[in-house]
């Protein structure tokens, strides 16, 4: 794990653990903490390496309600925390049984500490709610929280640092070793309406782009993987058979088979 100072006053911290990236901004009167972690002991490792950084006080936001960057944020408190409704709703409706399931996957792992963990964490739902956009003020530097429509998710937000040109965009964008995961996706999802919101994104002119998980990416990357959701819903829509989708995504089998809901 460590910080990567991506532009002036604006950080990224990389964790092995599910190859996450959380993120900080600073102001000359408050911060914004992109991001938790997932249990009570990642959040409080993560707010302690804040602390190295800054002793502003913070507020908290969630790009989405997924255990991995919702679930660390007791040891955050007090703090206001910032999402999508769609995120309170889905952490008031899936939090607990989140928890149970990704305790026992940790077990299951051979990671137990990991599992206690998020056995004793409580769920902190947001409680200042951006519909489509808000802007923070943190003392000389407004940030823009911006909801580019459904994508990993239907309730993602994407935090805007226009001074310094840089989108934290959780997994909307993600930097695995061919961009998504097998992992990126769900049965639900709308491959067109998740290239729209890599369009939404892209509108904003970043510089630097950080993904919710790897490294920090550029624009062309986005395109790349705005482009591949396309060509990925051409597929869908025509209903290719897996030996056509195969030959013809952009993408390695697992990523294809999952993007199209193939078992």
């Amino acid at each position: 794990m460590s910080w990567t100072e991506v532009a002036d006053g604006v950080f990224a911290r990389r964790y092995d653990e599910l190859d996450l990236t959380t993120g900080l901004v600073l102001g000359q009167d408050r911060c914004l903490v992109i991001d938790t972690r997932g249990d009570v002991d990642q959040g409080a490792e993560f707010a302690a390496a804040v602390r190295e950084l800054t002793e502003l006080p913070w507020s908290v936001v969630y790009t989405h309600a997924h255990f991995d960057h919702a679930f660390g944020t007791t040891p955050f408190l007090p703090c206001d925390i910032w999402a999508h409704p769609g995120c309170l709703r889905a952490l008031l409706k899936n939090g607990e049984t989140d928890k149970q399931k990704w305790a026992a996957h940790y077990r299951e792992e051979g990671k137990p500490e990991i599992a206690e963990a998020i056995e004793r964490t409580g769920l902190m739902p947001p409680d200042r709610l951006v519909p489509d956009r808000a802007e923070l003020d943190l003392g000389g530097r407004t940030v823009a929280l911006v909801h580019p429509g459904p994508a990993h998710t239907d309730h993602d937000l994407v935090v805007h640092v226009p001074d310094a040109k840089v989108v934290f965009a959780g997994d909307v964008v993600e930097h695995g070793p061919h961009g998504f995961t097998a992992y990126s996706f769900g049965p639900d999802d709308q491959l067109d309406a998740w290239a729209r919101a890599m369009e939404a994104l892209l509108a904003l002119e970043p510089r630097i782009v950080v993904p919710g998980h790897g490294d920090q990416v550029d624009e062309a990357f986005v395109r790349t993987h705005r482009d591949g959701l396309l060509r990925l819903h051409e597929l869908k829509t025509a209903r290719a058979s897996l030996e056509d989708a195969l030959r013809d995504s952009p993408y390695p089998e697992d990523v294809t088979r999952a993007a199209l809901g193939f078992s």
